[in-house]
């Protein structure tokens, strides 16, 4: 029996981050691909089916949330997880944004 490829799209401009993920997803047989920017990781989407979205809410440029809202729009059925490499909220003091699946 073959096994459905799982494909996972990385969207975070720490390129050294992304591609190291990358790296180690295609290294146990999941299919990743990463964009370094909004604009680049909609493209993607437009171009290629993924199973998930693993998106930096802080950004230069388009921010993730941003990004997300376009997403939603487009493809609601893709389950969005949210990453930040600059701390984690309070807690309390900032809800999952609207249309992310975790945070």
């Amino acid at each position: 029996m073959r096994m459905k490829h799982f494909r996972v799209l990385f969207i975070d401009d720490e390129e050294e981050l992304v591609t190291t993920l990358v790296e180690r997803l295609e290294y146990r047989q999941v299919e990743a691909e990463y964009a370094l920017g909004g604009i680049e990781g909609l493209e993607l989407l437009k171009k290629k089916r993924f199973d998930i979205v693993v998106l930096d809410l802080k950004m230069p440029g388009m921010s993730g949330a941003v990004v997300l809202s376009n997403i939603k729009k487009t493809y609601p059925d893709i389950p969005v997880l949210l990453i930040t490499g600059h701390g984690s909220p309070d807690e309390g003091s900032e809800e999952k944004p609207e249309g992310a699946f975790e945070y």
